[in-house]
């Protein structure tokens, strides 16, 4: 119960953040990406501030043995730039351009009901389920796995 306590407070802080900061706002993103108009580069304070408390907290938590809630730190298990990490990147890069949410504050935002950030959030999710099946069937013909 204190690990879902303690995440449903990380989730209201970030939601917090994004919208005390604008960054729910689509058009606070394409004008950051706007180099040759109006360029507003409130959002690279934003994402630094961001990484700059990342650094920090991530080289602490490291330290410790464990996390609090945890019997071990999540890690990815890869760690190498491979095409498939390139062409995610390149993909989520296109989507924020084009639509001006990434994931975090689309999700914030879909408490408005509007329609564009309605049909994103659910692009993404099926976007995301799409790719598990796809996975899965990979897996499956690579290694003879069951699907999930």
């Amino acid at each position: 119960m204190k690990r879902l306590v303690v995440a449903y407070v990380c989730g209201v802080l970030f939601a917090l953040g994004l919208g005390i900061s604008g960054m729910t706002h689509p058009s606070k993103v394409l004008a950051f990406l706007d180099f040759t108009g109006d360029w507003d580069p409130s959002l690279a304070l934003v994402m630094g501030s961001g990484v700059l408390v990342n650094l920090v907290f991530f080289r602490m938590a490291r330290r410790r043995g464990a996390p609090r809630l945890a019997p071990s730190f999540s890690l990815p298990p890869r760690t190498m730039v491979d095409a498939s990490l390139v062409g995610g990147a390149a993909l989520f890069g296109v989507g924020w351009g084009l639509g001006g949410f990434c994931p975090g504050p689309a999700i914030v935002s879909v408490v408005t009901g509007a329609t564009p950030v309605v049909v994103f959030v659910v692009s993404m999710l099926a976007s995301m389920g799409a790719y598990d099946a796809l996975e899965a069937t990979a897996a499956v013909r690579r290694d003879g796995a069951s699907v999930r």
